[in-house]
């Protein structure tokens, strides 16, 4: 997390922003995902649930990623996970 922690940092200075703490949240929930995606990539068969677990994730990573990026741009106002899904 340290290493996600310090380019949030990073990329909020760069911008001229200070992290709040719910833009601090979503990039350790980024970490957490990238960290379960990383285990299951290392196994050498997965069953269907794991794949399915898998694009899961990755969807969830990318989901939070944009709400990231969006709240480093200043779109605070960036849709959920529940609001983008409906």
């Amino acid at each position: 997390m340290a290493d996600a922690q310090l380019r949030l940092d990073d990329d909020a200075q760069s911008a001229g922003l200070r992290p709040t703490e719910d833009l601090r949240q979503l990039v350790a929930e980024h970490h957490e995902l990238d960290e379960r995606i990383h285990r299951l990539s290392i196994l050498s068969y997965l069953t269907e649930q794991q794949r399915y677990e898998e694009v899961q994730l990755k969807k969830r990573k990318l989901a939070l990623k944009d709400r990231i990026e969006a709240a480093l741009r200043g779109g605070h106002g960036a849709p959920t996970a529940s609001e983008s899904s409906a």
